[in-house]
Order: structure tokens, then sequence, then C-alpha cells
């Protein structure tokens, strides 16, 4: 199996709004079912190949995948192509007109979303090109249609926290320290994210489980406890919630796989 992958950030001013950029080949994969996982950001594909089949969810050439808190299955190619951006979702207003919370557990067809200059896109990166210039063809569109927007400084910083934190704080010591109920917080985060924060501390410790599973693999007691989690039975029943299985199928199952650059050193960069 042949895999080429490349990653790299967005313009500055488009920051705030993207975490990253990734693109990635793959040719000669084994025919099957890979499982996507729960992650902090809002997944935006393009499609450079055979379009992507999802279970239950439909074919889709270019989509927007929203947050939630369980997996999605995708039909695997022997040639999988396309280019991966990984949206902020506090940023998604700004980018698409829409807060977070509308895509929240949905797989939408892009052209739904910004009608045919959808298939203007993907006509554009379909062109034998670098990744480099294929990433600043998604820089020029979305700098063109960057809007204003603005959300509560007090939501903000509940977000960089639990990132910062990996999840690992109590959600009533957020709300104590901005001034707010637990409820008041949770509404917001629904509102605007389309997840409350206490599911995002769920995603952000199996996203640093991931990681150190990738790296180290063993010992999974171990890596249970670094996570946050209260030990390894807990990690596992979280595993069958958000991916679908237990970490040791995962392992032997998905990796390496086709979203292994998802739990690259942009993952681990803090908020500014």
């Amino acid at each position: 199996m042949l895999i080429d992958t490349s990653e790299k950030l967005p313009d500055k001013s488009l920051r705030p709004y993207i975490s990253h950029y990734a693109g990635f080949r793959i040719m000669g994969a084994s025919l099957g079912i890979t499982r996507t996982l729960p992650s902090r950001h809002v997944t935006l594909m393009i499609g450079l190949g055979t379009p992507f089949i999802i279970e239950n969810k439909g074919t889709f050439t270019s989509f927007l995948c929203g947050m939630a808190a369980g997996p999605n299955y995708v039909h695997r190619g022997k040639i999988i192509e396309g280019v991966h951006i990984f949206l902020n979702p506090l940023g998604v207003y700004a980018l698409l007109g829409l807060p977070a919370s509308a895509f929240a557990g949905q797989v939408v067809n892009l052209s739904d979303i910004i009608g045919s200059s959808a298939h203007e896109l993907h006509d554009r990166l379909q062109e034998d090109l670098p990744w480099s210039s294929r990433f600043g063809i998604m820089d020029n569109m979305f700098i063109r249609i960057l809007k204003e927007a603005s959300l509560s400084k007090e939501l903000i910083w509940s977000w960089k926290k639990l990132l910062k934190s990996s999840g690992n704080i109590r959600i009533s010591e957020l709300s104590e320290e901005i001034g707010w109920s637990r409820r008041h917080l949770t509404e917001k985060f629904i509102n605007e994210i389309g997840i409350s924060p206490k599911t995002l501390a769920r995603i952000l410790r199996f996203e640093n489980a991931c990681a150190l599973i990738k790296a180290r693999h063993f010992p999974l007691a171990d890596i249970a406890v670094e996570s946050g989690y209260y030990d390894q039975p807990h990690m596992t029943r979280e595993w069958q919630a958000l991916a679908g299985c237990p970490p040791m199928t995962w392992i032997h199952e998905e990796l390496p796989f086709i979203q292994d650059y998802e739990l690259s050193r942009y993952n681990n960069e803090r908020p500014t």
C-alpha cells in the first residue's frame, strides 16, 4: 500500500477558523470499511478520486461532517484521494454562514452549503497540482468568502480551557470561573457547536488516547490513566461508544489507517 500525505497551516488570516489542511493519496488499499473518529474539528472533505460512500448517510464527492460523539463508516476503495480541511467549530459561521450546530451529527453535501462553488472548487483541485498549490486554492476561496462573526468571550475561553486540559476539567469548574450556570454554559455550547461541553471533554480525552496508542501502543492501562479515564475498563466503554469498537480492535483493524494524519502535531497545538 502506498500512502502520500501532506499537511499545512492555512493563511494567517484563516487560522482562527481553520486548524490545518491535509492532503492524502492512498493506493493499493484493501477493500473494506474504515471507521471515522470523533474529533474536535468540523470536517470538510473534498474528494479527488472515487466518491465517498458513507454507510447510512449516502454517496458524496465533497462533504461536511459535523461534530458527533460516534463514528461514521466509510467504504474503502483501492485508491483514496482527497483534501481534508479541519475547521474550528467556533469559526464555522465565519466561513460558511451557519453555526457548527447546524451540522452536528450530520454529513452534508458541500454543494448544499455553498452551491455551485463546490463544483468549481472540486474541478480546480482535480487538476494535476502539488499539494501546496491545492492548499493555496483553499486559502483563496476561504479568504474570499470569510464573513465577520462574533462569539461571547466566555464561550471562547471555555472552549480553549477544555482543549488545553485535553478534556480533563470539570464543567462545573468552567461555569464557575466565567460566572455562568452549568446549564447556561451547556446551552451556549449546544446552540453554537452542536454538542455539550461534557461531550467535547469526552472527545478530547478520546483524541488524546488515540494519539498515545499510536505513539506507544501499550500498556493500555497506563494510557487510560494518562488520558483522564478512571481505569482501562472506563476507557474501553468510552471507545465502544465513540469509535464503535474497543481499543484493541481499533489497533488491529485501523492502524495504519486513512485518518492517521489526524493524529498529527497540528492536533496538539493549543489555540491562541
